[in-house]
C-alpha cells in the first residue's frame, strides 16, 4: 500500500537546496557551460599567489597580471570572478579536476601531456624552462652536472614532464616532488642553500632572482613554451568565448598594457647593482625610512616609490652631488630647491619633503587623461629629463600616432628627443632621451624590491 509523507516547509527547503548543491556539484564537475556561468553571475577561477599571477599589493588591493586578465574577460562575460587560491600547481590541476571551478588562471604552460587532459585558452606569453642554483654551484652548466645534485621541483608541473624527458639521456638523473612547495618558496630555499637546484619558468626566474640575487640561472631546460588558461575537456563554449574577448583584448593594446605594468621594468639581470641595493635597504633605508613616510603621506604619494626615487638619485647619500650642480637625497636643483623654501639642500628632511612636493606637483601637470600607474612614470621621466622635454615627447607621440598619454608608448618616443630629424621640430629641442626611459625603469624595479623585501 503506498503512503503518502507529508513534509513542512522547513523539511523540504532543506531537501531542495541540498539538491541543487548537489546538482551544482555535478554542474561543475562536468565543466559548466557558459550560460550556466551567466546565470550564476560568477565566473570561479583557480589560480595561485605568485607576482606572476595573482596577488595583494602593499595597499590590500588584488593585483598581478592574471588578475588583471580575468576581471577583463569576467567584465566581457557580464560577470563577476570569484578567486579560488591555490599553492602549487599540482593543488590547481586536482581542483580542476574535480570541477572545483570554471579555468586556471596561473601561468601554466600549454604542454603536450596537459593538452590531452584539458582545454587551453588563447597563448598569452611565452617563457623558457630554466634550471636554478646556488650560487656556489656554477660549474653546473649543462645537463650532465645535475647528477648528483638535491634537485627539487613542484609535483605535477610542467617541470616533472621536461625532467623525464631528460631522464631518458641520462637515466642516472633522480629529482624530488614537492606537493608543498611552490616555485617561489623552492628558490628561497635555494637562496638559503637548503636544496641545490629547480627548474622554473623564465619569468617567475626574472622576478625573482632580483628578490634573491645570489641565484644564478645554470642552463635552459627547454625551448620556448606557451602559457595559456586551462579549461575543463567539455567547455568549448568558453574556450570560444574566451578566444572572441581575447582577440579584442590584444589587438586593443591591452595585453601590451599589462606586460608593461607587470614586466617593463624587469631589465637585464645586474648582479652587483641589486646586491648593493639589499645591502642599502639593510644599512641606510632605515635612518630615512620615516622621513620617506612622513613626505609620501603629506603629499599623498607612494611611500615605496618615493623611496625607490630618492635611491636612483642619490643612493641615499644626503650629500649627493653632480656635476650639474644637483644636491642632496633627492637630487634638487638650486632653483626648484629655492622655490619649494629648502635652506638647506643637503639636510635630507628637507630634502625628501621637497623632492617630494616637487614629484607631487609634476604628477598634477598632466591631464585627466593619464591615468595610473602611467601618470606616476610620466612624473618620474618629468622630474629626470624636464616637464618641457616631456611635453615635447608628448607632442611628437601624436605625430607618430602613438598614445601621449601611455608609458609604454612614450617609453618608444623620448629616445627620439636625440635625433635631430625630430627634436628640431620641437619647443625645447635636444635631450637625451634615453636616460629617462632607464631612469623610469630602475625606479621602478627598486620600488618592487623594496615593497617585497619590507612586506
Amino acid at each position: 500500500m503506498l503512503k503518502l509523507i507529508r513534509l513542512n516547509t522547513k523539511t523540504l527547503s532543506v531537501l531542495i537546496s541540498g539538491f541543487l548543491v548537489i546538482l551544482f556539484s555535478c554542474s561543475l564537475e562536468n565543466g559548466r557551460s557558459l550560460k550556466e556561468i551567466k546565470k550564476s553571475g560568477k565566473l570561479i577561477i583557480l589560480t595561485r599567489n605568485a607576482p606572476t599571477t595573482y596577488y595583494f599589493d602593499s595597499n590590500e588591493q588584488a593585483t598581478g597580471p592574471e588578475y588583471e586578465m580575468v576581471e577583463a574577460f569576467a567584465k566581457h562575460l557580464g560577470v563577476t570572478a570569484e578567486y579560488r587560491v591555490y599553492n602549487t600547481v599540482h593543488e590547481i590541476v586536482e581542483a580542476l579536476e574535480k570541477g572545483t571551478g570554471d579555468l586556471a588562471a596561473a601561468g601554466m604552460p600549454k604542454t603536450e601531456i596537459r593538452n590531452t587532459r584539458f582545454l587551453f585558452g588563447p597563448i598569452y606569453q611565452e617563457i623558457q624552462q630554466q634550471i636554478v642554483c646556488q650560487n656556489d654551484l656554477n660549474h653546473v652548466r649543462e645537463e650532465n652536472n645535475l647528477l648528483g645534485l638535491k634537485l627539487v621541483v613542484p609535483k605535477n608541473t610542467s617541470y616533472e614532464e621536461a625532467l623525464s624527458r631528460l631522464k631518458k639521456k641520462l637515466p642516472d638523473l633522480v629529482w624530488e616532488s614537492s606537493e608543498e612547495l611552490n616555485s617561489e618558496q623552492l628558490l628561497e630555499k635555494i637562496w638559503r642553500a637548503e636544496f641545490d637546484c629547480t627548474a622554473v619558468d623564465s619569468n617567475i626566474t626574472a622576478i625573482n632572482r632580483r628578490y634573491f640575487p645570489e641565484l644564478i640561472v645554470a642552463f635552459r631546460l627547454t625551448q620556448t613554451e606557451p602559457l595559456a588558461w586551462v579549461l575543463k575537456p567539455n567547455s568549448d563554449d568558453l574556450q570560444k568565448s574566451l578566444e572572441v574577448w581575447f582577440k579584442e583584448f590584444n589587438s586593443s593594446g591591452d595585453m601590451n598594457q599589462v606586460r608593461e605594468k607587470y614586466y617593463g621594468f624587469i631589465r637585464k639581470f645586474d648582479f652587483v647593482d641589486t646586491v648593493a641595493f639589499h645591502k642599502a635597504i639593510e644599512k641606510k633605508y632605515p635612518k630615512y625610512q620615516y622621513q620617506f613616510d612622513k613626505a609620501a603621506q603629506q603629499h599623498n604619494l607612494d611611500k615605496f616609490l618615493l623611496a625607490a626615487h630618492s635611491y636612483q638619485e642619490s643612493h641615499w647619500k644626503p650629500k649627493a652631488k653632480s656635476p650639474t650642480g644637483v644636491r642632496g637625497i633627492m637630487m634638487l636643483t638650486l632653483p626648484t630647491a629655492k622655490s619649494l623654501g629648502v635652506k638647506s639642500r643637503l639636510n635630507p628632511y628637507e630634502n625628501i619633503m621637497a623632492g617630494a612636493k616637487h614629484f607631487s606637483n609634476l604628477l598634477k601637470s598632466f591631464s585627466d587623461e593619464v591615468t595610473d600607474p602611467d601618470r606616476s612614470w610620466l612624473a618620474l621621466a618629468a622630474y629626470n629629463v624636464g616637464r618641457g622635454h616631456l611635453h615635447d615627447a608628448q607632442e611628437l607621440a601624436r605625430r607618430m600616432g602613438k598614445n601621449p598619454y601611455l608609458w609604454s608608448d612614450l617609453r618608444e618616443v623620448l629616445p627620439l628627443l636625440s635625433n635631430k630629424k625630430y627634436y628640431k621640430t620641437l619647443k625645447y629641442g635636444y635631450a637625451r632621451g634615453r636616460e629617462p626611459v632607464k631612469y623610469v625603469q630602475r625606479i621602478r624595479n627598486y620600488r618592487d624590491i623594496l615593497e617585497n623585501k619590507l612586506n
